[in-house]
């Protein structure tokens, strides 16, 4: 797969296109994801936010203060509640692009997990992956790992 990536929510009102490559692409354990996708993670896709481009429709914002303790803009549709992207305050270049929104999610591999301390008990950890405890410092690693694999 290569750029652009077309997405949307579940009922159709919001329709996206990302017209970069991904940065990387990793699995969060961290109780916000749990809750935020009524399972035992999340994932994200970083890409450049100047790449998203929202084609139909208009995202709904939620502000909120993750388990990192840094503030991230959450943009989903208002009618069928589908989490789209999230923004981190801490990098205003970078869209975290949920990427079980994508149409065509058959090229997603993860190459990290962030917030293995808080993985349910029953989830296997590959230790072919990039593996943290907490939020990383920096995202070098993860970015470079998505450019090998």
């Amino acid at each position: 797969m290569s750029a652009p990536y077309t997405g949307g929510c579940q009922c159709g009102q919001i329709r996206y296109e990302i017209r970069s490559e991904p940065l990387t692409l990793y699995v969060c354990h961290c109780q916000e994801c749990q809750k935020q996708s009524s399972s035992a993670f999340g994932m994200s896709m970083p890409v450049p936010r100047a790449a998203v481009v929202i084609l139909q429709g208009q995202p709904k914002q939620w502000v909120r203060v993750g388990n990192s303790g840094r503030e991230v803009s959450c943009l989903f549709c208002e009618n069928c509640g589908t989490r789209l992207f999230h923004n981190p305050a801490r990098n205003l270049k970078i869209t975290n692009v949920k990427p079980g929104t994508l149409d065509d999610t058959s090229w997603l591999r993860p190459v990290g997990n962030l917030w293995t301390r808080s993985s349910q008990k029953w989830v296997v950890l590959s230790e072919q992956m990039l593996n943290y405890a907490a939020q990383p410092e920096d995202f070098h690693e993860l970015f470079e790992r998505f450019r090998i694999d």
